[in-house]
């Protein structure tokens, strides 16, 4: 017996957690902590397919496009076909990393979909004035203070809004329509309303190509004696910026810099838990 393992190798690149959000003990999905993986995901092996897990309840649409068009572009130059396997949730910007698959699975209970934008946030006029308290602000600009939280609702800041979110839904929307080309089923109403749905259902409306988890489907394709080699992504988190060491001189702004980061990527952690149970997870 020989005594290493012998097989093709496909790399697998696995996208989990918010898209552009850092948090807690983990780097936000974002093109700077990702570009390498990917670039080496596609150089390490002969196999002609690369493996994405998706597990992301959204996030940045930025970033879930420059992450998406890096996987296409290393995809066409250097031949590869990209399968893509949906754990918990693929929705949002989840999904745009999806359909950067030539092919698309799922689990029966993964839940795929919301295509669409959403903008968020908390009014606290009425609390202030409430406490006593006015608020100040001096511009350069009539729009720029658009959407402060605490200032009165304004009718055109929120079609200023809805207009920067139907030109996002809109590049969104173009993108699932041309990687999904022919094997969309469900009427566009339905299927880019926001709305997100099972792996059976998805697969039904076109979203998806198949129920099938990551190790069948490779087999499938590439023979029982198949490796699949996990790719890890950059780290950018908080644990590694609380071991950096401390150098004599830098002491206190470096501990009060800390302190800062460890309250960010608590705020974060909030954002992160509010995307998450959006799916009831």
């Amino acid at each position: 017996m020989w005594p290493f393992k012998s097989g093709p190798v496909v790399p697998v690149l696995r996208f989990s957690g918010p898209i552009g959000m850092a948090m807690p003990l983990r780097p936000g999905l974002s093109i700077g902590v990702c570009a390498g993986a990917i670039e080496k995901a596609f150089k390490m092996s002969k196999t002609p397919s690369v493996a994405v897990i998706v597990n992301s309840p959204g996030g940045s649409p930025v970033q879930s496009s420059l992450i998406f068009r890096r996987i296409r572009q290393l995809a066409e130059e250097n031949e590869k076909t990209v399968y893509v396997f949906c754990e918990d949730v693929a929705a949002s910007g989840g999904y745009y990393l999806a359909v950067a698959g030539d092919e698309i699975y799922a689990d029966p209970s993964s839940i795929i979909g919301s295509i669409g934008v959403i903008f968020a946030g908390f009014g606290f006029d009425k609390a202030i004035e409430k406490l006593g308290i006015s608020r100040r602000v001096y511009t350069a600009g009539e729009n720029k203070c658009a959407l402060d939280a605490f200032l009165p609702e304004k009718p055109h800041d929120v079609e200023r809004i809805k207009e920067l979110q139907r030109d996002v839904h809109d590049i969104f929307i173009g993108v699932v329509k041309e990687r999904r080309a022919g094997r969309l089923k469900g009427s566009e109403q339905e299927l880019f309303s926001g709305a997100f749905w099972s792996g059976p259902k998805a697969l039904e409306i076109g979203l998806i190509d198949g129920v099938a988890d990551i190790r069948s489907k490779m087999r499938e394709l590439h023979g029982d004696d198949v490796r699949l080699k996990v790719v890890p992504l950059g780290r950018t988190d908080l644990l590694s910026r609380l071991r950096r060491p401390l150098g004599a001189s830098q002491g206190y702004e470096d501990l009060t810099g800390r302190r800062l980061a460890l309250a960010e990527d608590l705020i974060s952690a909030v954002e992160a838990r509010a995307l998450w149970s959006r799916f009831g997870l």
